[in-house]
């Protein structure tokens, strides 16, 4: 089994999925005496981008400040595997490593667009990423470049999919 590791040298199976339906928190970190640290922003992706890019380093951003008085609440729930099959994907992505993450989100880039355009309905998104990740030939330790290489092969191939 390849062991993979990634921004912050953890192991695929010390990760956990929660549902946080605010989409407040991006990220939680348990240490070994029980406490927690989260990573909490407005609802925007570019903070936790942004953070994961620059790591260890803090630079500023345009983002409006979190207000917690607006918040009322955080909610979180146990994901249903069943009815959200692309989490599968998502952890067989991180657990193999190598270009997989890069095929897989490519992929789903690829089918979202098409099922917001409604050329593919919404299984067809994890049912087009799967297969997608399912004809890749894993590279396990990629450069850059090969990476590049993945993501343009998954859109190409996820595209061919779905027309």
């Amino acid at each position: 089994m390849i062991e993979a590791r990634w921004l912050f040298d953890i192991e695929m199976p010390r990760v956990d999925v929660i549902v946080h339906p605010q989409s407040i928190v991006h990220s939680m970190a348990e240490f070994i005496d029980g406490s927690i640290l989260a990573q909490l922003s407005v609802t925007d992706m570019c903070f936790p981008i942004q953070y994961a890019v620059t790591w260890p380093e803090r630079v500023p951003n345009t983002l409006p400040p979190l207000n917690f008085a607006d918040l009322a609440r955080l909610d979180f729930e146990e994901p249903r595997w069943d009815d959200f099959p692309a989490l599968r994907l998502a952890q067989e992505a991180g657990g193999k490593g190598g270009t997989l993450p890069a095929v897989m989100n490519a992929a789903n880039e690829i089918a979202v667009d098409a099922f917001l355009n409604e050329r593919l309905s919404f299984p067809g998104i994890w049912e087009t990423v799967g297969e997608t990740m399912a004809s890749h030939s894993l590279v396990e330790h990629p450069d850059l470049d090969t990476i590049v290489g993945a993501d343009e092969w998954s859109r190409e191939t996820a595209k061919s999919l779905i027309s």
